[in-house]
């Protein structure tokens, strides 16, 4: 496994398990076969309501709690200092464990701002490794972090081949903060990367799969990808992906498939912003 360095010098696995939209239910047998097959970074959210299901499955591994990344979320209804601060205390009862190596803040609306001085107490506290964001597009991230004290570690973000995210680098190489890529083999409005003729024949010379190839792609990039899957031997094929390296000429041609680059949802939208505040604020 490879490493990415946060620049508070916490070390983080390049490639990891997510747990979005896994059930309740099927979360700890999920989460045991990644762990069983090699996967160390596990990527959970208040907002996924399964976060039990990872701390059960890594308190019965017999891993130990230092060999392990463990990322949550704080979501929007847990916004303000106040209720963010009980919030980490309950990320904690759930994944049954006495500090988080991530923490980031879900969504970038409501008061992110006292969310982010309970985040920073916890973590000068050592309850939190590590903190950062997740969502927050450009203009937003640049605003939220020119105003904290502890700059974001991690910006969470869609991010495959077909949405590179290359717009934002520049504003997180300002603070030195690393993307880590949800959706990196698609959903959300992308379809396509695990078929695509063109990751598929780049993978021929490697003996590898398109999905293979494109989760390469992206931790080459230096950024963090967490792929999902129910399925174990997917699992294993995911994280298949340290014994080549793809050429300049790979990375390349790769760069050429960006379509969307920020992302196929507008999180500036303000009709997404009503629906998010209003559902769930």
């Amino acid at each position: 496994m490879e490493h990415i360095k946060l620049y508070n010098g916490v070390e983080m696995p390049t490639l990891g398990y997510g747990v979005f939209l896994v059930s309740p239910n099927e979360c700890e047998r999920c989460v045991s076969d990644a762990l069983e097959v090699g996967y160390r970074l596990i990527d959970t959210a208040q907002a996924y309501q399964n976060e039990e299901g990872v701390g059960n499955a890594w308190r019965k591994s017999g891993i130990k709690r230092e060999d392990l990344f463990l990322v949550t979320k704080v979501w929007i209804s847990n916004n303000g200092e106040e209720k963010a601060a009980k919030s980490i205390d309950e990320r904690l009862r759930k994944l049954q464990t006495e500090y988080i190596d991530l923490l980031l803040i879900h969504q970038a609306y409501g008061d992110v701002f006292g969310t982010w001085r309970a985040m920073e107490k916890a973590y000068r506290a050592g309850k939190v490794r590590a903190i950062g964001v997740s969502n927050f597009q450009a203009g937003r991230f640049f605003d939220f972090a020119h105003y904290v004290d502890v700059k974001p570690m991690v910006n969470q973000l869609q991010c495959n081949t077909l949405i590179q995210q290359v717009g934002i680098e520049p504003i997180l190489a300002e603070t030195d903060t690393k993307i880590m890529a949800w959706g990196p083999l698609g959903g959300q409005g992308v379809e396509g990367i695990v078929k695509s003729e063109e990751l598929t024949a780049i993978g021929t010379k490697y003996n590898k799969s398109a999905a293979q190839v494109a989760l390469r792609w992206l931790t080459q990039r230096g950024i963090v990808a967490i792929p999902k899957s129910t399925h174990k031997e997917r699992m294993a094929q995911n994280i298949d992906i340290f014994d080549f390296t793809l050429t300049d000429d790979d990375m390349a041609q790769i760069g050429k498939m960006n379509q969307h680059d920020s992302g196929t949802i507008n999180f500036n939208d303000p009709q997404f912003v009503k629906y998010l505040i209003e559902n769930y604020g």
